[in-house]
């Protein structure tokens, strides 16, 4: 079986142009088959202020209105994928920019109103057209893909970057042996928040459930570990989180770097 690297960047280093940098000729020089998949909810908080939109969350979950989806289809999928695939280009590496709608690789449905909670459009995906990815990347292709899904209706829908990581790992691990590489701006999952040292170098079901109970882990963090393990019981073979700068580390199996999450 031959090895993919799926690996989702967010956080900091998407807005942070000389940490995206070193971030993309980090990815660029990973000798093996791999895909993208990218944040940007600050850029489009930002996008959203200087246009009199206020950006709402819940539970650091954004609800997605009409004027939203237009600002983060034009940020996610314009904005931030075309610059990355651009940046790409210039390291030699053949990036192709998709969002879910693209070959209708990522479908999904939009999300039902929970606890009286409307997300309005933000969708939760149902199937991963993996045949999509593979065809691309047999053909040469890297695919950097944006959080953005599209329904049976073909209506876009903001979709969760960690979410569409994890589902699009899942789906490829049929194909290849895969490793999900969760990369952001702390060295891991810590103990101690304000202590960017104490990363916990392993998780497993039953310390997640402790750290949780203990509220080491919370917030944030929660969904994504969610992710994770989601990604590990349906045969991605490995999920790391861990800072952007440790990706060739990583990849190249050179250092025990971030926490390692396992069965």
């Amino acid at each position: 079986m031959e090895e993919l690297v799926v690996i989702k960047v967010g956080g900091n280093i998407i807005d942070n142009e000389e940490a995206l940098k070193s971030f993309l000729t980090s990815f660029s020089a990973i000798n093996k088959h791999k895909i993208l998949i990218h944040g940007g909810g600050k850029i489009a908080t930002e996008i959203s202020k200087g246009l009199g939109i206020e950006a709402q969350m819940v539970d650091g979950r954004r609800i997605t209105d009409a004027e939203t989806l237009k600002i983060v289809t034009m940020v996610y999928g314009g904005l931030i994928n075309k610059n990355i695939v651009a940046s790409l280009q210039s390291k030699k590496c053949n990036a192709i920019g998709l969002t879910g709608a693209d070959g209708g690789v990522v479908l999904a449905n939009k999300r039902p109103i929970k606890n009286g909670i409307d997300y309005g459009f933000v969708g939760d995906i149902k199937e991963v057209k993996s045949s999509v990815l593979t065809t691309l990347i047999n053909a040469g292709f890297t695919p950097i893909i944006a959080p953005l899904s599209v329904d049976e209706n073909g209506s876009l829908l903001n979709t969760n970057a960690d979410t569409m990581a994890s589902e699009i790992a899942c789906a490829m691990s049929k194909q290849y042996k895969v490793s999900l590489v969760y990369c952001f701006e702390l060295q891991g999952v810590l103990r101690d928040f304000e202590d960017k040292n104490s990363v916990i170098n392993e998780i497993n079901p039953d310390t997640y459930s402790q750290l949780k109970g203990e509220g080491i882990i919370s917030k944030g963090m929660i969904p994504k570990l969610d992710n994770a393990f989601d990604a590990i019981n349906k045969g991605v073979n490995a999920v790391v989180i861990a800072h952007a700068d440790n990706l060739l580390a990583i990849i190249n199996e050179q250092k025990k770097l971030g926490t390692v999450l396992k069965k």
